[in-house]
C-alpha cells in the first residue's frame, strides 16, 4: 500500500507511531528500514546495504564499513498514520546512540536473525529498551536463509530475554522456499510471489491448516493466561474473536507483558506489510504513553501530549552539516513554530528557532511548526547539547537526559602540524558536542589531548570524521582502557583535624571516618564503569551541622578522582562519618569540603587497594576445525571461557575477556580461521586486575 507522505503532515496524535529499529550488527535493521520506505511510497528504488545505496547509512564511512553506525531518523505514512522511525546502531560501540533514541520513541521493533536467534548486542539494547520502558514487537527476519528455524529464535527469545513471546504468524515454506506466512489473528495466507512487491490475500493452505489451527490454539491460550479480558471471553467460549485477539494483543504490548512475534524476510521483501500493520495496530501513539515527567522548582511536574500545553522538548542528538547545526527535538507537548524563541532549562538561555525540518536521513523537508508527539531537527540553536530540555520561556521544565556510559577507551590525538593544533582543538570540541560518549581532556603529565570513547571502533570512526570533515592530518596513540581502584579492606575511626590560621577569618573542621567497601563494587555489571560511593553519617547531638556534613561528602566525592595506586577513578567505596568537631567561627562549609578531601586521600591510602580493569562479554563464531586454536588464544589473553555452542559446521564461544586484551583481536582471529570467524564483544563492567596488570598504554 503507497500513500502519500505529504497528506499526513497534521496526523492526528492518535495515529502518530514514533518508533526505532533495534538490533544486532548484521540481523537486518538497515534493509528492513529500506523496504519500509520503499513500501510506504517514500522511496522508489530498493536500497542496498552491500550497494552502498541505502537512505538512512549515508555517511561515507556507513556505506564503506557496511554497518549503521549513526542513528537515522525518517518519515512515511502507512494506512492513514504517520510512522516516525529511527535506524540505531547495532555495533556495541554505539550502543550510547541507541540509548539516546530509546529515551525519546514510544515504540521499537526488535529485529532478530532467524538463524542465530538472540545475538549479544540483541540483548545489550533489549535491556536498554527494559530500561526506558519501551514497548516492541519481534521481527525474526532472514527465513529464507539455510539453518533459518522460527520456533528455535523464538525459544532464543524467551529464554535469553525472558518475555512472552506471542507467535502471530506460521512461515509457509522453509529456508529459499520460504513464500508468506500465515496470519494467526485473522486465519488467512499472506503470499509473496517471486518477482513481485506486492502481497497476494488468501485461505490458509489445506496442508498447513491443521497446523494453523494448532498455532492458532497456543496463541489464544498465552494470551488468555496473560489478558483478563481475554481470559473471560476464552472461558465462556472457548475460543477468542479476531477483535479480541488483536485488543488484547495491543494491551500486552503497550504494558510489556508479552511481545508480539512477526517473521519474514527483509532483502526478499517479504513479511513488511503486516509488520507496519503490527505497528500501527499494536505500539502506542504519543496519546498511550504516560505523561512525560519533569522538576521545576525542585518539584516534579508532568506533561501531557497536548499541542496546545506549554512547549516542552527533548534535544537527543546534535549533528553539524555543511548548511548548519541541526539539533533533533522530541516535542512532549505544546507547539513551536519557526522563529519562536525557546529556553534551554538547564543553562537558562533563551535561543531563536530558525527553521524547522522533517527530516529524512541525509535530505529534509521545512515545516512551519512542530506540535507534542512529533520529532523533527531544529536549524538556529548555537548552545544547546544533546540531553538538554527546551521549554517555553514562561514555563520552565527539566526533563531527564538520556544516560551517557563512561567511556573505556582512550587514544592520544595530535595535529602533525603545528598550525593544524588548533584547528584539531575545534574539531574535537565539535564531535564532542554531537556525541556526548567521546570525552576530551588534556593528559596532564604529557600535554597530550586524549580522546576517550566507547570502544576501538568507535574512537577510529571519530578520528576518521574528523580526517574527513575537516581534512587534517591527524595522529593516533596507541589504545588505552579506563582502569578504576577499589577498596577491598577498609579503616575504621580515621581521624583527620583541617586547621588554618594565617591571618583573617580561619578555618576548621574536625572529622572521624570509617571507610569500607560497596559489597558488590568490583564488577557492578553497568558496563559504563560510572563511580560508585555512599556517604553517611552516624554523627548525633548536632555537633556537625547537615550544611557541613553536606560540603564533608562533596570533598570526599572530590578525592575519588584520583586513587592511590595509580591515579585512576575509586568506585565502590562507602564512607562513614562516625564523630566529628567544630569552631565557632572558624568552621565554614569551605574548610569541611577540603576537610574531606584530604581525610579520604589519607584513608585510601590506608586501605588494602586493588586496581579494576574493564571486562567484556565476547561471542566468538568459529568453523568447529579452528576451536582449539581459538580457545587457546582466548586463554593467553586471560578470557574465562563460560560455554560453547556447536551449530551447523559452527562453535559459538562465550567468554569474558579483559578489554585491553581485545585490541587487534578481530585480525587475529581472522588469521587463525582463514577469515571466517567473527566476534562480538559488549561491555560487562571491571573486574579485578593481576597485580602485574600495566595502567599505562595497553595495547597487544
Amino acid at each position: 500500500m503507497r500513500t502519500d507522505l505529504h497528506r499526513h503532515l497534521d496526523t492526528p496524535l492518535a495515529a502518530v507511531r514514533n518508533l526505532g529499529i533495534l538490533a544486532h550488527v548484521d540481523a537486518g535493521k538497515t534493509t528492513l528500514t529500506e523496504r519500509i520506505l520503499y513500501l510506504t511510497g517514500t522511496t522508489h528504488k530498493r536500497g542496498e546495504v552491500h550497494d552502498g545505496t541505502t537512505v538512512t547509512d549515508f555517511d561515507p564511512q556507513e556505506r564503506d564499513r557496511g554497518i549503521t553506525i549513526f542513528a537515522a531518523a525518517v518519515s512515511c505514512a502507512w494506512d492513514a498514520h504517520r510512522i516516525n522511525l529511527i535506524d540505531t546502531p547495532g555495533h556495541v560501540d554505539f550502543s550510547d546512540e541507541v540509548a539516546r533514541s530509546l529515551r525519546v520513541l514510544d515504540g521499537a521493533v526488535a529485529v532478530f536473525d532467524a538463524v542465530a536467534g538472540v545475538e549479544p548486542q540483541s540483548e545489550a539494547v533489549w535491556r536498554q529498551a527494559d530500561r526506558y520502558g519501551v514497548p516492541r514487537i519481534a521481527f525474526v527476519n532472514k527465513l529464507d536463509r539455510a539453518g533459518a528455524d522460527l520456533d528455535t529464535a523464538v525459544e532464543s527469545i524467551r529464554e535469553r530475554l525472558h518475555p512472552a513471546p506471542l507467535v502471530v504468524q506460521l512461515p509457509i515454506g522453509s529456508e529459499a522456499g520460504f513464500t508468506g506466512v500465515v496470519d494467526l489473528p485473522r486465519m488467512r495466507s499472506l503470499v509473496w510471489p517471486e518477482g513481485r512487491d506486492t502481497v497476494e490475500e488468501g485461505p490458509v493452505p489445506e496442508a498447513l491448516r491443521d497446523a494453523a489451527e494448532g498455532r492458532r490454539r497456543q496463541l489464544e491460550e498465552a494470551v488468555a493466561e496473560l489478558h483478563p479480558g481475554a481470559l473471560e471471553e476464552f472461558c465462556a467460549e472457548g475460543t477468542l474473536s479476531a477483535r479480541t485477539l488483536t485488543a488484547a494483543l495491543r494491551d500486552l504490548t503497550r504494558s510489556g507483558d508479552g511481545v508480539v512475534v512477526l517473521c519474514g524476510s527483509a532483502y526478499r521483501n517479504r513479511g513488511i506489510e503486516p509488520l507496519l500493520d503490527a505497528v500501527v495496530a499494536y505500539l502506542p501513539s504519543p496519546l498511550d504513553v504516560p505523561a512525560v515527567r519533569g522538576t521545576r522548582d525542585g518539584g516534579e511536574q508532568e506533561r501531557f501530549a497536548d499541542p496546545a500545553a506549554p512547549f516542552a522538548a527533548l534535544a537527543f542528538k546534535v549533528n553539524g552539516t555543511a548548511t548548519g547545526r541541526l539539533t533533533y527535538l522530541r516535542v512532549y507537548s505544546g507547539t513551536i513554530g519557526k522563529g519562536e524563541t525557546v529556553c534551554d532549562s538547564g543553562t537558562g538561555r533563551t535561543e531563536r528557532v530558525g527553521r524547522i525540518l522533517r527530516v529524512q536521513a541525509d535530505r529534509h523537508a521545512p515545516l512551519e511548526r512542530a506540535v507534542a508527539g512529533d520529532i523533527v531537527a531544529v536549524v538556529g540553536l548555537k548552545s544547546v547539547r544533546a540531553g538538554s530540555t527546551l521549554c517555553a520561556p514562561g514555563a520552565p521544565l527539566v526533563l531527564e537526559p538520556p544516560t551517557v556510559a563512561d567511556p573505556v577507551v582512550s587514544v592520544a590525538v595530535e595535529a602533525v602540524g603545528s598550525a593544524e593544533a588548533e584547528q584539531l582543538v575545534s574539531a574535537l570540541t565539535r564531535l564532542v558536542e554531537e556525541d556526548p560518549s567521546l570525552v576530551v581532556r588534556t593528559d596532564p603529565e604529557t600535554g597530550q589531548l586524549v580522546l576517550s570513547g566507547m570502544g576501538e571502533l568507535h574512537l577510529e570512526v571519530a578520528v576518521e570524521k574528523i580526517r574527513l570533515a575537516h581534512g587534517l592530518d591527524v595522529r593516533v596513540g596507541r589504545p588505552r582502557v579506563a582502569y578504576r581502584e577499589t577498596v577491598v579492606r577498609g579503616v575504621s575511626g580515621l581521624v583527620h583535624r583541617h586547621v588554618k590560621q594565617d591571618g583573617g577569618a580561619g578555618e576548621f573542621a574536625h572529622v572521624v571516618l570509617d571507610v569500607e567497601p560497596l559489597d558488590d563494587a568490583p564488577g557492578d555489571g553497568d558496563g559504563g564503569g560510572a563511580t560508585r560511593f555512599e556517604f553517611r553519617s552516624t554523627v548525633v547531638g548536632g555537633r556537625v551541622p547537615q550544611e557541613y556534613v553536606r560540603a564533608l561528602e562533596a570533598g570526599c566525592r572530590d578525592a575519588l578522582a584520583d586513587g592511590p595506586l595509580g591515579g585512576h577513578p575509586v568506585t565502590g567505596v562507602r564512607v562513614v562519618l562516625t564523630d566529628g568537631a567544630t569552631h565557632p567561627k572558624d568552621s565554614s562549609e569551605r574548610a569541611f569540603r577540603t576537610a574531606g578531601r584530604f581525610a579520604l586521600r589519607e584513608a585510601l591510602r590506608a586501605c588494602a587497594m586493588v586496581l579494576l580493569e574493564p571486562v567484556a562479554d565476547v561471542t566468538v563464531t568459529v568453523p568447529d576445525d579452528a576451536v582449539g586454536g581459538v580457545l587457546g588464544d582466548l586463554a593467553a589473553r586471560r578470557g574465562q571461557v563460560s560455554g560453547s555452542v556447536a551449530r551447523a559446521g559452527v562453535v559459538v564461544i562465550t567468554a569474558t575477556v579483559p578489554l585491553v586484551e581485545l585490541f587487534g583481536y578481530a585480525t587475529r582471529l581472522r588469521s587463525r580461521t582463514r577469515g571466517r570467524g567473527v566476534f562480538t564483544a559488549r561491555p560487562a563492567g571491571y573486574a579485578p586486575a593481576p597485580s602485574t596488570a600495566s595502567t599505562g598504554t595497553a595495547a597487544r
